[in-house]
């Protein structure tokens, strides 16, 4: 059996899409195993697929440094493996792929498309046009070591285990919608007003659950705040693992997201996602894994986008992207995704 050592260490949504590929390429290549080296709090993106792996990364630990990427290399050595799949192309994987190649492994690394993104996302001279996705150049490596991958870019409904305490939200009759409010930059977010107004108009309805997820203590009270006011609203912050919200995003009807990692943990599940985008574009090629265009909240501008990740501000006649969309424009899409009245 053929082993690959395969190198993305962040960020969440990314890791999430190259676990969306490596389902597709196990299918496709049953002859194979997989390391796959990220930080230990991503392994559960791997944990269902077969032939896979996980080798932790602990940059800040025994792997900082150059001495600690020697120590990496030496552990990943151990499986001889025939070929490295470079999915991230940062300092850390490049000076790990320099090492593989001393030691006379083929390695492949991920084209960025660096120059095709400057075009879409600088201010001038503009070339707005569909990048190729993350999801297939994350594929393209994988073509170029000599093994063909078909992406089927397609959702795959998972049937996963309900978590402890939430049989009766998940298993009862009403229609069932994940909200991810937040993003790691500040552009990628709707204004926290607005998405109150969405929360508020979706809870009107006696036939809805509607569950809130995000990450620091910050959000937390955001969303508590939320699930106070509403019957139907229920905070998940700090409440399950990266695995048990896996789980729950399951069973839900419809996941409501940024474009962040909430959208990718959607795809990976085979959960359907409504998009929210401001300073960023689909076209940059980060639209989650199976979902469709048809699913982004967006209004269209020339100055859109700024920035690949949302780390620039996109002032589109002087109002920021991403207020250019109405909370109505995401209760309405909402609603017709789910057949609400």
């Amino acid at each position: 059996m053929e082993r690959i050592v395969v190198t993305r260490f962040s960020a969440m949504g990314d890791v999430a899409m190259v676990a969306a590929v490596l389902k597709d390429f196990q299918e496709q290549h049953p002859d194979t195993e997989l390391i796959m080296v990220s930080r230990p709090f991503f392994a559960p993106f791997f944990a269902d697929i077969p032939r896979v792996v996980f080798h932790p990364i602990d940059p800040k630990g025994k792997h900082r440094g150059i001495g600690g990427l020697i120590k990496l290399f030496k552990e990943l050595k151990g499986y001889k493996a025939k070929y490295v799949a470079d999915l991230h192309n940062n300092l850390r994987s490049r000076f790990l792929d320099v090492l593989f190649r001393s030691s006379n492994h083929k390695v492949q690394v991920l084209d960025k498309g660096r120059a095709e993104k400057k075009a879409l996302t600088r201010r001038k001279n503009k070339i707005k046009k569909q990048l190729r996705t993350t999801t297939e150049r994350y594929a393209d490596v994988f073509r170029s070591l000599g093994y063909p991958i078909e992406l089927k870019n397609t959702l795959q409904k998972q049937h996963r285990l309900i978590p402890e305490g939430m049989l009766s939200l998940l298993a009862s009759d009403a229609k069932k919608i994940g909200i991810a409010p937040f993003a790691q930059h500040p552009y990628k977010v709707f204004p926290m007003e607005k998405m109150k107004a969405v929360i508020t108009e979706l809870a009107r309805s006696s036939n809805v659950q509607i569950m809130l997820f995000g990450g620091g203590k910050s959000e937390k009270q955001i969303t508590e705040t939320w699930s106070n006011e509403f019957p139907n609203v229920t905070s998940l912050v700090g409440k399950y693992s990266l695995a048990q919200e896996l789980d729950i995003i399951s069973h839900l009807d419809v996941m409501v997201s940024m474009d962040s990692s909430g959208m990718h943990m959607a795809s990976l599940v085979g959960t359907p996602c409504i998009s929210i985008w401001g300073a960023t574009h689909p076209f940059a090629g980060f639209l989650g894994y199976g979902q469709s265009e048809n699913d982004c909240v967006q209004v269209e501008h020339p100055n859109r986008p700024s920035s690949v990740y949302g780390n620039k501000p996109c002032l589109c006649d002087d109002i920021e992207a991403i207020d250019l969309i109405s909370s109505e424009m995401v209760v309405e899409k909402i609603k017709l995704k789910l057949n609400l009245q």
